[in-house]
């Protein structure tokens, strides 16, 4: 039996390329009347709130962010607008890597079981059912729905649940953002830095700077590290 059981990916910048705010998203503060380097601040500011959905649906969260930013509360319309143009924002911002589809093809033939988990706001459930990774993917679990941010256990083991699988079963890849590689391997996982040339752009938050692991400078560098894993009884 192989070491590992299932293979949880971080997504953003570890699917995907790095990840830097285009833009679309001076349509979203243009719908809410606020100032686009205010809206930055704000959602900079209030990232791991907003990830664990502390501030209701995707509309009421834009509702908070206006406020937060110094403008009208925005309501209505305006906020629906707002929320479709933040949508579009973040699926602009939102390129899969080159080896993505095939690198997770490739564990799946092999008999691995694959899951995403994210720390995210409302818009990634509603991107991913559009992406070619979504049928690839066997499990998410977002930090909005299970209102845990990396590195608390809670979000780990969410996925660990969904794929039935223990987490000492699971290689857990990431870029290393919200010290998501320290959680990863205090809960027993094998986890594995993504270092990719593209990262030192990327736009990340309370990442794990010090971490010593292993790690690999492309997602189809994990194939090889799943065939040369030890073998393991029972």
């Amino acid at each position: 039996m192989p070491a590992y059981s299932a293979v949880l990916f971080d997504f953003f910048g570890t699917l995907t390329t790095s990840v830097r705010r285009g833009p679309l998203h001076a349509a979203v503060a243009q719908a809410l009347g606020c100032d686009l380097s205010n809206l930055f601040a704000v959602l900079d500011q209030s990232f791991y709130a907003r990830a664990r959905g502390t501030y209701g649906s995707a509309e009421a969260t834009l509702r908070w962010v206006c406020e937060q930013a110094g403008a009208s509360p925005a309501a209505g319309r305006a906020l629906r607008v707002a929320a479709d143009f933040r949508l579009a924002a973040i699926s602009a911002d939102t390129q899969l890597r080159a080896d993505a589809v095939d690198t997770l093809r490739a564990l799946r033939q092999r008999g691995l079981r694959t899951a995403v988990v994210s720390d995210c706001t409302h818009e990634l459930p509603a991107l991913m059912p559009l992406l070619p990774v979504a049928p690839l993917l066997d499990a998410h679990a977002y930090s909005v729905e299970i209102g845990h941010c990396k590195p608390a256990p809670e979000i780990y083991l969410a996925a660990c649940a969904r794929l039935d699988v223990a987490p000492e079963r699971c290689l857990y890849v990431g870029d290393g953002g919200s010290h998501e590689l320290t959680g990863a391997a205090r809960l027993g996982m094998t986890a594995v830095r993504l270092d990719a040339p593209d990262l030192a752009s990327h736009l990340v938050f309370n990442a794990d700077r010090q971490w010593s692991g292993p790690s690999v400078t492309a997602l189809s560098e994990l194939i090889g590290l799943v065939d040369r894993a030890p073998m393991s009884i029972g």
